[in-house]
């Protein structure tokens, strides 16, 4: 079933979404200051390309200090956008009852857009 709601999901707007990310992480990888945050848009956009049968969990351990101060500048930087992006979206799919399940993932996918640092997306049976 995940695999039949990743194909929709990628064919409804995930390739744009990836690519988004992937060129997100391309120009923020152009600073020196700006590489931990390109590297972390291209960690998500593998996590976009598939969302169904993944779930958000925090990483262990926790990432503490200098996670809260990177996901502060990544909210500045790309997330907040990023964000924003995805709730459009889920609102978007939310209009036609075919999209609740992309609409679904794009709000689970708000979470990891907005604070990277110290989340990660894994299988469900992991």
């Amino acid at each position: 079933m995940s695999l039949l709601g990743n194909l929709v999901f990628f064919v409804f707007g995930g390739f744009l979404i990836f690519i988004g990310y992937v060129l997100g992480g391309i120009l923020l990888c152009l600073t020196i200051i700006g590489i931990p945050f390109g590297l972390m848009c291209f960690r998500l956009a593998g996590s976009v390309i598939a969302p169904f049968g993944r779930k958000v969990r925090e990483t262990e351990p926790p990432g503490g200090a200098i996670s809260l101060i990177m996901n502060i500048i990544w909210i500045i930087l790309p997330g907040l956008e990023l964000a924003i992006m995805h709730l459009l979206l889920a609102a978007f799919f939310v209009l036609t009852i075919v999209g609740f399940p992309i609409a679904a993932q794009h709000m689970k996918l708000v979470k990891v857009a907005l604070l990277p640092f110290g989340h990660v997306m894994r299988d469900v049976d992991r």
